[in-house]
This record gives structure tokens, C-alpha cells and sequence, in this order.
């Protein structure tokens, strides 16, 4: 792991390998960890770069709110500061998605391809915003306990939660290092994204939507909608896997992303 300084602070990083850039970008309330199977996968014919991003893992906290575009920012300053120097693969999950759709709308320039896994374009109802904010308080008066226990019931398959209780309290322990301000500053960033729906037409780089069969959150449905919004679209559906399908069922994630990396390597 490296600490690299970026404009709005020091960033927690893993960089690894070598090759085409990939940066994978973790989704809330998680760090870089959530992607040690691709990482191991990955970084050998890719560089692998997978930050913790403000407020998480060991990245310093800001409080208030954390907005989409302030993490896209800081992608963009981090390649920088890494001095990648070619067009990135970005592959976000959940609010990862979030942050990559917002870095697309920044820096194209940066970016040959998205994969999202797990998200969406929308924004968020008025239901989901009420809980957001509700979340934060709650977090911020008793800790990031809450949110394991209201997130983690949604957050995978039923056939992992029976089978795979290393995976769940995996996450847990995750979760649970989360710093109450940095989840808190995270629930109001999510709630005040923009609606990238009408915009996916516009997205000419290559993107591979991934979701897990059995999502609750973002629904298979619901991904397939986007990836028919998309010039280039195209999806891979997960058996057996529920929102955090890149943990659940890294063989199956990882062909998807080597496959389609390659493919672009062939373009």
C-alpha cells in the first residue's frame, strides 16, 4: 500500500502491477479491500489501482459532505499524482458506480472504459434520501454498528449468508472500522448526486454492467434498462450472488472483467 498526497490530502493506496491502468473504486461503507480477488487476479497482465477514498479505511476523514464530484476529483488528481499517463478502465460498485459515472462526466478524457457493478444512474427517491439522512444521525450518535446491521441482511445472496459466514463478517469487521464522520459525510454525498439516467446515451467508452442475480438494491432489471441506455453496453448477471457480487462470486466476476479488458485490448 502506498500513501500518495493529492490536493485535498493524503490517500491511502494499492498499486500493483503492471499494464493497462485499471483502478477499481469500492463501494460504501467499505475500503480497497473489497477487491482482493480481483486484485489478485488482476495485477499481472493490468496495473491494479485501488484506493480507500475519503473517509475510509486509512484515508483521513472530511466532515460534512463528501459530494460524487469531490471523489471523482480526486481520482483524477491521484492518477496525477501516480503519473498514469493513458486513459483508465474505472469498475466502480455501488457508490463506486456513483463515482465513475461523475468521473465520466468530468474526465473523459481519462477514461477507455467503465464497468459498473452493482448501481445505478438514477438518483435517489425521496424515501431513499429521507433514510440517508436519518442513516447519518443515527451513525453519528451510535456508531457504524447501525449500519452493518441495517445494511448487511441487503447486501448479499441468502445462499452466502448460509454458506460463506467468512465473507459476511469479512464485511462486518469492515464496516465496523468505518469512521462515523467519513460514513456520515458519504450518506449525504450519495443523496445529493445528480440523475445520470438521461446521460447514458452520451457515454461512448465501452462499458460492462455487472450485477448479481439476486440483488436487492440494484436490480438485475434495472441494470439491464441501463446497459440498453448504453451505446456500448453490455451485462453479465451473477448466479448466486446478491449486491456485493465481486466478494460472492470472484471467479465469475473476474472472467467477466478479464474478458472484457481483453477484449478491449484487442480493439
Amino acid at each position: 500500500m502506498r500513501r500518495v498526497q493529492i490536493p485535498s490530502g493524503e490517500r491511502h493506496v494499492l498499486d500493483s502491477g503492471s499494464g493497462p491502468p485499471i483502478v477499481l473504486v469500492h463501494g460504501f461503507p467499505l475500503d480497497h479491500s473489497m477487491w482482493n480477488a480481483q486484485v489478485k487476479e488482476l495485477a499481472g497482465p493490468f496495473r491494479v489501482i485501488a484506493p480507500d477514498l475519503c473517509g475510509f479505511g486509512e484515508s483521513p476523514v472530511q466532515t460534512g459532505t463528501v459530494s460524487m464530484a469531490r471523489h471523482a476529483q480526486d481520482l483524477s488528481d491521484l492518477l496525477v499524482a501516480l503519473e498514469v499517463d493513458q486513459p483508465i478502465t474505472l469498475c466502480g460498485l455501488s457508490m463506486g458506480g456513483y463515482i465513475a459515472l461523475e468521473f465520466w462526466h468530468h474526465f473523459r478524457h481519462q477514461l477507455a472504459a467503465l464497468i459498473l457493478c452493482d448501481t445505478r444512474a438514477a438518483a435517489d427517491t425521496v424515501e431513499v434520501l429521507d433514510r440517508r439522512f436519518r442513516m447519518a444521525d443515527i451513525v453519528l450518535e451510535h456508531g457504524t454498528t447501525a449500519v452493518s446491521d441495517a445494511m448487511i441482511p441487503q447486501l448479499f445472496a441468502p445462499r452466502t449468508l448460509e454458506e460463506h459466514p467468512l465473507i459476511v463478517d469479512q464485511l462486518r469487521q469492515v464496516i465496523a472500522r468505518a469512521d462515523p464522520e467519513g460514513v456520515a459525510a458519504a450518506l449525504r454525498g450519495m443523496a445529493a448526486r445528480r440523475d445520470m439516467t438521461g446521460r447514458l446515451s452520451e457515454i461512448e467508452q465501452p462499458v460492462l454492467l455487472i450485477v448479481g442475480a439476486e440483488d436487492a438494491i440494484t436490480p438485475v432489471e434495472e441494470m439491464r434498462s441501463m446497459a440498453a441506455a448504453l451505446p456500448a453496453g453490455r451485462l453479465s448477471v451473477i448466479a448466486d450472488a446478491g449486491h456485493m457480487a465481486p466478494m460472492e462470486r470472484p471467479e465469475e466476476v473476474n472472467a467477466a472483467i478479464v474478458e472484457f479488458l481483453e477484449s478491449q485490448q484487442d480493439r
